[in-house]
């Protein structure tokens, strides 16, 4: 299920960290009422600017506490435009942290993204299903080890589920997918 805030009901310019705490604890009502697997889109049509103290405020914070209080949740943001995309870029790079934005259609990274991370993210979206690390290792051509780490670290960002399904074995495997 994908439900959706519209910022721009809080007008079209967003300055500050109060106006973004305000803002957040609406986030974390709807996060609360998600279930596993679910997505909020945080919808900035029509918002003309936010500045680096609200983007940081609103979406560092909501990001960092994302996967304690409400893990297997995800949070992505679309149609930014060039101010609120620079602004959201430097406020996630200073936290060290990333998040999906959707646009045109298309999932990227936002944020500080090591190309390692960018190219296997890309790769899980690429595959349109679930895929499991061993077929990612044959996709980047990399060992078994450096992708658990990515896929570990890209989990653990929020950005990637991982979920347990049986394998042609029997046994159980872990596979991977982006919002679906």
């Amino acid at each position: 299920m994908e439900k959706r805030l519209h910022l721009v009901r809080y007008g079209s310019q967003l300055w500050a960290k109060d106006e973004a705490r305000r803002i957040r604890s609406r986030v974390a009502t709807i996060l609360e009422s998600l279930e596993v697997g679910d997505v909020l889109v945080i919808d900035a049509a029509q918002v003309d600017a936010f500045d680096f103290s609200f983007a940081s405020e609103l979406f560092g914070k909501a990001l960092l506490t994302i996967g304690v209080e409400f893990p297997g949740r995800f949070l992505i943001v679309e149609n930014l435009n060039d101010c609120t995309t620079e602004n959201l870029e430097q406020a996630l790079e200073s936290l060290n942290i990333v998040m999906i934005e959707r646009k045109d259609g298309q999932l990227n990274l936002l944020g500080k993204v090591h190309p390692a991370d960018r190219a296997t993210f890309a790769s899980i979206v690429a595959a349109g299903e679930a895929v499991s690390a061993g077929a990612l290792t044959k996709t980047l051509e990399v060992n078994l080890t450096a992708m658990n780490e990515r896929l570990s670290k890209l989990t653990g960002l929020g950005i990637v589920r991982r979920e347990k399904v049986p394998s042609a074995a029997g046994r159980e495997q872990y596979v991977y997918r982006v919002l679906k």
